[in-house]
């Protein structure tokens, strides 16, 4: 990788905050965007701008094809059968709300079991929480170590017979656990669940086959690999789409309507109702065009592990710095590194991060139960991605030595 080179894609890494160049360390909230993604965006927006799958004229056609391109192409990346398995969503919140109203709700009843881990960001918690109490099931939860690593000697306890739904992340947002989840798909499987992975934080990093992973839901944001916001997708493997109902209703879900009744589309539209986001999918067709011949063989995967494993050796020089999450596992494999300071609140080490040009993220991280039970209230996250360096790392650390300096 050449990391010069792929950071003169990137406008806004010119900028500077305070007169210091700027070092963006909050990729695992939303990534910057290469100029070849904000060319395809202007460039749909100047020539190709139209409503799709009912303006019968030029620009309607031309937008319908660049749009079902663009799910044509995230099939490809992922690995799905064919496209119609590829929904496009607002993001992975949205994506996970979808399968919880078109599918979950009523296929849980009382008395039924569903499964997630101690990790999940809200968006993979709080949906399933408010499902069971509408359905009474209940709501069981793999649990996590100290450091933060998954118990997968607990899993024959947690699924059992009565599981029916497992929703897993496949990384955590907040402190980069990575999970195995060949292994949690193995045991629902065993018991006849259908399994939903939160692939938001794996889909920008690594190379995803759904096929091999085996499951029956998968979900990822746009905006966390480069693509704009607005953007996300859910794929739906195929042999469940008919047991599928509608969770949004209006134009482009529905075959024919009257006013007592309507027939409603086939997948991928039944889930798309309304006006889609066609320059976004647009934007995210490029965006995977830019990013997957950085997957191949996991040179991503690898200079990120690497920058983890220097920020990690640096920070551990510091007294009072404790890092959050299990150490070997992100230097050999992460994305990420979670810390807090004695005697500092987060909020205040980012904030002093920012004034020379280093942007952190701090707090609970979308991950509040998470963080109780590791014994803190929030945390400071640095994240990487395709156009950090070595020395914006040796800078972060640097600036949070002299921070500690009496």
């Amino acid at each position: 990788m050449n990391i010069q080179k792929i950071r003169a894609d990137f406008p806004i890494l010119k900028e500077r905050i305070n007169g210091h160049q700027l070092i963006y360390f909050d990729n695992a909230a939303t990534t910057q965007k290469p100029q070849q993604v904000l060319d395809s965006l202007m460039n749909f927006y100047t020539k190709q701008n139209a409503s799709i799958h009912r303006s019968i004229h030029t620009l309607g056609e031309q937008a319908t094809v660049l749009y079902e391109q663009a799910r044509e192409r995230v099939a490809q990346f992922i690995n799905a059968q064919d496209a119609s398995e590829i929904v496009f969503t607002r993001g992975a919140t949205h994506s996970i709300n979808a399968v919880a109203h078109s599918f979950v709700l009523p296929y849980l009843s009382a008395g039924d079991e569903l499964v997630i881990t101690e990790l999940e960001h809200h968006s993979n918690l709080l949906v399933w929480q408010w499902v069971c109490k509408q359905t009474g099931a209940t709501l069981k939860y793999i649990p996590v170590n100290e450091e933060g690593e998954v118990q997968y000697d607990m899993l024959d306890s947690i699924i059992t017979a009565r599981t029916k739904f497992v929703a897993i992340c496949h990384e955590s947002n907040a402190i980069g656990t990575l999970v195995d989840i060949s292994r949690i798909v193995q045991a629902a499987r065993a018991v006849g669940a259908k399994i939903l992975v939160d692939a938001a934080q794996s889909a920008p990093h690594q190379k995803l086959d759904v096929q091999a992973i085996d499951c029956d839901f998968l979900v990822f944001s746009g905006h966390k690999m480069l693509a704009p916001t607005g953007i996300g997708v859910l794929y739906v493997q195929k042999n469940l789409h008919d047991a599928l109902g509608p969770f949004e209703f209006g134009g482009g879900m529905l075959y024919s309507a009257q006013y007592d009744s309507a027939q409603y589309a086939k997948m991928p539209q039944l889930l798309e109702a309304g006006s889609p986001a066609v320059a976004q999918a647009v934007a995210l067709h490029a965006a995977i065009d830019y990013l997957e011949p950085f997957l191949i063989n996991n040179q991503l995967r690898t200079h990120e592990s690497q920058l983890c494993a220097q920020l990690i050796d640096g920070l551990q020089t510091i007294q009072g710095l404790r890092i959050i999450g299990p150490v070997s596992q992100i230097k050999g494999f992460g994305h990420l590194v979670s810390f807090t300071i004695d005697d500092m609140h987060p909020h205040d080490i980012a904030a002093y991060l920012d004034t020379f040009a280093v942007c952190v993220r701090a707090g609970h991280l979308c991950a509040q139960p998470l963080a109780h039970k590791l014994g803190v209230d929030s945390l400071v996250r640095a994240s990487f991605y395709i156009y950090n360096t070595e020395q914006e790392v040796h800078r972060m650390v640097d600036v949070l030595t002299k921070m500690r300096l009496p």
